[in-house]
């Protein structure tokens, strides 16, 4: 059994070494244990300090593609690499390498296909109080989205099975947390939870240096993995309001021609109409945007066998 710890890294020339040192060799349930730098680009030297502070592997890509492709990459090169479980880890040092010991454990147990690191985040003393209201809500939303349980949605220490990095695509070029646990969610992968503790605080992240724009960038991101996977029913929510606003005008002049004063309320009627072909308009955008979605998922599956065959070459 081999575990690969891939750290997709930009800039991190200045805590790599930290975060290597931290990183237990051995593992219980393993044979191997492997380090995969991912260097997005960096500036700093970066990849110069991985190979210098003895990781195994540097996959450099060759230039700053963010943070979502870097994690990506990672992945794909994890498992060209033979990694029966992968680890990711940040390369700011936020977590502790000893943690990953318990975050592989349900993977190994048969328990889980994708295991992530709960921070605690209420524990954590540099996060503001906006910071950890806002995650706290935003992994709520993401459990109820995907179905899972999840307790911590945006934390990024994770153990993946073989199985399961070979089924996630990433599709976002901002951040793969949210997108990952849902689309894990909805292919039906056994996710599981696992409480780590973090370490002090470094430098600020680079991701949500700025809250307001993380937060719509994080619901746009949300919002288009969920209507990859539910469209149907995200317009078909749609198509309700316009649907009850058409009825309440027809119903309106139904009344008033009832009592013999239809002839000044023609407007509703037409209104009504109208109103009621748009809402029927934006159902048939959900039964196209299905038929996509079932395409795209016979599409993903024939991606994940000819991943499969390539890598068991």
């Amino acid at each position: 059994m081999k575990l690969i710890v891939q750290i997709p890294c930009f800039n991190e020339a200045e805590t790599l070494p930290d975060v290597v040192r931290d990183i237990p060799r051995d593992v219980p349930g393993f044979d191997t244990v492997e380090i995969l730098v991912v260097d997005d680009g960096s500036t700093d030297g970066t990849a110069r300090v991985a190979e210098t502070v003895g990781v195994d592997f540097v996959h450099r890509l060759p230039r700053n593609r963010g943070l979502a492709a870097a994690f990506a990459a990672g992945l794909q090169k994890a498992l060209e690499l033979g990694a029966d479980v992968i680890v990711n880890t940040d390369g700011d040092h936020q977590y502790r390498g000893e943690d990953i010991i318990p975050l592989v454990q349900p993977v190994l147990r048969g328990e889980a296909e994708m295991v992530v690191g709960d921070r605690q985040v209420g524990t954590i003393p540099h996060f503001s109080g906006t910071k950890k209201v806002l995650q706290r809500v935003g992994s709520w939303v993401v459990r109820w989205l995907s179905g899972t349980d999840v307790v911590d949605a945006t934390s990024g220490f994770r153990a993946f099975s073989r199985e399961a990095a070979l089924r996630l695509f990433v599709f976002s070029n901002y951040t793969y947390t949210l997108e990952t646990i849902i689309q894990a969610g909805k292919k039906g992968l056994a996710i599981a939870s696992v409480p780590v503790t973090t370490n002090p605080q470094r430098r600020e992240s680079r991701l949500i240096s700025n809250i307001p724009l993380y937060v719509i960038k994080s619901a746009i991101t949300v919002l288009r993995i969920f209507l990859m996977f539910e469209p149907l029913k995200v317009f078909s929510y749609l198509s309700l309001f316009p649907t009850c606003v058409s009825l309440i005008l027809l119903i309106r002049y139904a009344y008033y021609y009832g009592i013999g004063q239809g002839q000044g309320h023609i407007q509703s009627v037409v209104v009504g109409s109208v109103v009621l072909v748009l809402a029927f308009q934006v159902f048939l955008l959900g039964l196209l945007a299905d038929l996509i979605a079932k395409n795209r998922q016979l599409n993903e599956e024939a991606g994940y066998r000819l991943r499969q065959a390539a890598l068991d070459r």
